[in-house]
């Protein structure tokens, strides 16, 4: 199911802000074209579009301005794909998500190689941030990881929720410590290991 708040998020801006109509206009198309919501059993999920064929942004939130799909999504198949991938996902199938093509070109270097030590992490597994640290050539950088992890923009698809700390307590979480145990248990982890 996807929301369309745009009428309150309208409604409320127009309130606050006087603006240019047109301004506007072109601004909400131009973010709602390449943007939905998608409603997970966990919650409100905004998904955006880098381009048309990879995304930039995955991300849990409870309000979300932009949402509704329109005709103008043909221009970013990306995201009726991210879409699919998600359903299949909640539906508990097995998923790799490595495949997925994400735009990671704004984060540093390290938070990059970080990202990308992530997306190799398969399906029903967990790694440590130690773990993470020294695949990317830096063992004593557990923190600047967590850093990293944490500043991750794709959520799911690049599962961050796979991270634990070395002594298997969960660490954060952007999305919630309550949905990185559901996200898990989702993939096969006893809820009551974390």
């Amino acid at each position: 199911m996807r929301i369309n708040p745009f009428k309150l998020f309208r409604e409320e801006i127009s309130k606050e802000i006087p603006f240019d109509a047109q301004a506007y206009k072109d601004a909400r198309n131009y973010f709602a074209s390449r943007t939905i919501a998608y409603a997970s059993p966990m919650g409100c999920m905004g998904i955006v579009a880098a381009d048309a064929e990879s995304l930039s942004h995955v991300f849990f939130t409870d309000d979300f301005p932009f949402g509704e799909s329109s005709p103008i999504h043909s221009q970013y198949p990306v995201l009726i794909y991210a879409q699919e991938l998600l359903d299949q996902y909640f539906a508990g199938e097995p998923l790799e998500f490595s495949e997925v093509p994400i735009r990671f070109n704004w984060g540093t270097d390290f938070q990059n190689r970080v990202w990308e030590t992530i997306r190799q992490i398969p399906y029903g597994e967990v790694r440590s941030y130690k773990w993470i640290a020294e695949q990317v050539g830096k063992p004593k950088a557990v923190r600047a990881v967590g850093s990293a992890v944490g500043a991750n923009a794709a959520v799911i698809l690049n599962p961050c929720h796979r991270v634990v700390r070395s002594n298997g307590a969960l660490g954060g979480y952007g999305g919630g410590l309550e949905r990185k145990r559901q996200l898990l248990a989702l993939e096969g982890h006893p809820v009551e290991q974390f």
